[in-house]
């Protein structure tokens, strides 16, 4: 039998977990079961070719609200090309109401609800060998048509080579605890869709095989993120999140895990993400596994956890500041710090303990640390949200995003939509568009500001001249808020930009800021060159930006320092069997003369009236911040 597990993820370098772990888990049958992943940039008629040409008997899909238009385009067509084909569905986006799922949806036979290792197993021992019946598999559910007998009902392929209308078929509906059928083409049946009861919960997580080993998948993983789980649940009950409905939390056992990542460490891969719901909520699972990690470093994977930030106790902060950085990086949702918001939606964390430990976690100048809020909550206005913004930007995480409520399906919040006005998108990722306390217009004045955090803030390109403008308004919001109106202003929406025409906005708006004030020409200049550093911080440009000129009489000093340098190899020792020419291309040196830039960086070498001259090396990249290497060079102006 030919069998299919497809996927189709947000973005190339993410890998679906889902896929590879329900093939590891098929046994036996694995050998029979095929993988193919897409993204959601391939075109439908592309990925609908891909799978055709298989030929799938058995076809599984892999559903989230990323890609549920996609998979209910796909399955059609399938459907109608395929039609003795067996097609189901998985994941979050159709297993909370399954049965409504599939009464809108005819072109899938079912739905695997819940943890799927074992279901799927089943379900292959049921469709290869004709092993027990759908009624006897629980966590599924799925299409039952009955024939012109009211108390007989039948699964379509029950028993492989059957019709609906053999006698050896024939299942009594009350038989089915649940299930679901679909084939509504036979005369005189009648579709049905049966629920069967939930699957329990395997009690140890030590039983899911671990595939990336595995040598079919060593390419497969080459240059994308690794997810990986070291546990199973969430003792949480946030009220926007489907994780909240099993509040029980298993753990891999620590020997295992220790062992599994070894393999990654010894593989050298760039990225493991672990997808564990909240790494930190067991003190000892979560210690155990830095101290593995800091003892067992490779200096070259980079680890990251999605925690809690006021569960961190003292230990698992000393832990983190000895990482070496870029070791670790940090996920922590702070999602908003209005109180009565946090009520409401069931989070008791502090936002004072938070920040505190944020900003230990920060002076060790070693963990990215990446912070949530989510707009659209429950007693949280557009004021509100603006201190929430305020007072997380404050913290100067490497990442701040600013997300929006997704009034998921089987969630707290959605049962409550009504009560709270909650009114969200009718389809996927279901946004919310208005609340009693925050209008659509605010809203949509939020998403302006969510893309000027994304270009300004949160890529890390434009760091110092950022922070040099906060200053000039009242609150960091409006800083985003100024940037969002001068970008309308000037006619740049859904412009595609180049890197160097987001400076040159950038610099415009700088001189829309500061013209009226005294001295302006000083400042201007600060700026260009808190302009120039951001731009050689993160790129060899070898054509120079328009503001910086021409550096003139320093050419010749910089060429200098480069020949001397192949002599000496004071600063750049690790290049010793290149050339100063090849030097000068392989890093870049600039001289900088505002007294502020030469403050920032030059700690003490040469007075700030003097100037500075700084080396940028892009061989030795900061982990946290991807910018170059920089040194103040000491030689003669």
């Amino acid at each position: 039998m030919r069998i299919l597990l497809a996927a189709v993820n947000a973005k190339y370098i993410h890998s679906n977990l889902a896929v590879y772990s329900l093939k590891a888990a098929a046994g036996s049958y694995g050998g029979m079961v095929e993988l193919a992943e897409y993204t959601i940039n391939h075109e439908p008629d592309e990925i609908f070719r891909s799978i055709y040409r298989r030929r799938p008997e058995l076809l599984f899909l892999s559903c989230y609200i990323w890609n549920r238009r996609v998979i209910l385009e796909t399955a059609a067509n399938i459907r109608k090309v395929l039609p003795d084909a067996v097609i189901w569905a998985g994941g979050p986006e159709v297993s909370y109401d399954a049965e409504q799922f599939l009464l809108e949806n005819p072109q899938f036979d079912g739905v695997m609800c819940g943890e799927g290792e074992r279901t799927f197993r089943r379900l292959l021992a049921y469709y290869v060998d004709g092993c027990g019946t759908l009624a006897e598999i629980p966590g599924i559910a799925y299409r039952v048509h009955m024939d012109a007998s009211p108390e007989v009902a039948c699964s379509r392929d029950e028993i492989p080579g059957n019709t609906c209308r053999e006698e050896a078929c024939r299942v009594r509906v009350d038989a089915v605890p649940g299930a679901a059928c679909r084939r509504d083409e036979v005369p005189g049946n009648i579709c049905r869709v049966h629920v069967n009861p939930p699957a329990v919960p395997m009690r140890s997580l030590d039983e899911l095989p671990f595939f990336y080993g595995a040598p079919e998948y060593s390419e497969a993983f080459g240059n994308r993120i690794i997810y990986y789980e070291s546990s199973r649940g969430c003792p949480f009950s946030c009220s926007y999140c489907l994780s909240s409905i099993d509040k029980s939390v298993r753990f891999r056992s620590l020997p295992l895990v220790e062992q599994e990542l070894s393999f990654f460490l010894e593989a050298r891969v760039p990225q493991v993400k672990f997808v564990d719901r909240t790494f930190n909520c067991n003190h000892a699972h979560a210690q155990a596994i830095w101290r593995y990690l800091l003892e067992h470093d490779n200096g070259v994977t980079n680890f990251h956890f999605e925690i809690a930030g006021d569960l961190l106790n003292e230990e698992e902060l000393g832990l983190l500041a000895q990482m070496r950085p870029g070791l670790v990086q940090l996920e922590i949702g702070v999602q908003t710090t209005n109180v009565r918001a946090l009520e409401a939606i069931h989070r008791k964390a502090e936002f004072s303990e938070i920040a505190g430990r944020v900003r230990r976690i920060a002076k060790s100048r070693n963990i990215h640390q990446h912070l949530d809020l989510i707009a659209g909550l429950p007693y949280e206005d557009f004021e509100s949200f603006q201190k929430s913004f305020d007072d997380v930007y404050r913290l100067h995480p490497q990442e701040l995003q600013l997300g929006f409520l997704k009034v998921l399906r089987g969630s707290e919040l959605h049962r409550r939509a009504q009560e709270y006005g909650i009114v969200s998108r009718s389809e996927p990722p279901y946004e919310v568009l208005q609340t009693r306390w925050i209008t659509c217009g605010e809203l949509l004045r939020l998403k302006e500001i969510e893309e000027m955090l994304e270009v300004w803030y949160n890529s890390g390109q434009f760091a110092y001249t950022i922070a040099a403008l906060e200053p000039y308004f009242p609150r960091p919001f409006a800083l985003y808020e100024a940037l969002a109106d001068y970008y309308k202003e000037t006619g740049q929406e859904g412009r595609a930009w180049s890197r160097m025409q987001r400076f040159e906005f950038l610099r415009a708006f700088v001189r829309s800021v500061v013209a009226e004030r005294s001295s302006v020409a000083p400042v201007l200049h600060y700026f260009d060159e808190l302009l120039t550093l951001d731009l050689y911080l993160r790129e060899n440009a070898k054509s120079r930006p328009v503001w910086a000129g021409d550096p003139g009489a320093y050419r010749e000093q910089a060429a200098a320092f480069y020949r001397q340098e192949e002599q000496t190899r004071a600063y750049l020792p690790e290049y010793r069997e290149y050339t100063w020419k090849q030097l000068m291309r392989m890093t870049h040196l600039e001289y900088f003369t505002s007294a502020g830039v030469a403050g920032m960086l030059s700690a003490g070498a040469q007075t700030a009236s003097e100037g500075v001259w700084l080396l940028f090396d892009y061989g030795r990249r900061d982990p946290v911040t991807r910018g170059a290497f920089v040194q103040v060079v000491d030689m003669p102006l």
